[in-house]
């Protein structure tokens, strides 16, 4: 199994903030303070998070007593490898071969095997958008809906 160290703790705040605003599905803005709160994200980290995600033209601020932040664009047309690429510089990082030794033997079938395991990790980033994270997030809530009855 892929490791998440892969994925900056930075860039795993902002797919959840994102995240968290998909879920929302409301043209309304949400205040920083309840995207925070809903999903354990720093505050300050948070602000610092989204002002770079609206630099990269994955959200919009509103401002005033009713401001916030919304989606730029539709959940649908925004997947979790566009948000890792625009915050890490590439969709996936490619694990480094050991080079203290040069032209050790394996050395070529290494680097190609990591090559395809990193080509394999962007390509599901980049198929899955935030869209369908929602939709696996409700079905799965709908499956598991606690019963109070007693």
């Amino acid at each position: 199994m892929v490791s998440l160290n892969a994925v900056s703790r930075k860039c795993r705040y902002a797919l959840r903030a994102i995240f968290e605003l998909a879920m929302r599905n409301t043209a309304n803005p949400v205040k920083v303070h309840d995207i925070a709160l809903a999903q354990a994200i720093p505050l300050r980290f948070l602000e610092v998070i989204l002002a770079e995600l609206k630099h990269g033209g994955f959200v919009e601020s509103r401002r005033g007593n009713d401001g916030g932040y919304i989606l730029a664009r539709p959940a649908q047309n925004l997947t979790v490898g566009e948000v890792i690429g625009f915050l890490q510089g590439s969709a996936h990082r490619n694990i480094q071969t050991d080079r203290q030794a040069p032209d050790l033997t394996g050395d070529y079938v290494f680097s190609k095997m990591w090559e395809n395991i990193s080509g394999a990790i962007a390509d599901i980033y980049n198929s899955i958008t935030f869209a369908d994270l929602v939709k696996i997030e409700c079905a799965q809530r709908e499956k598991y809906a606690p019963n109070y009855a007693i």
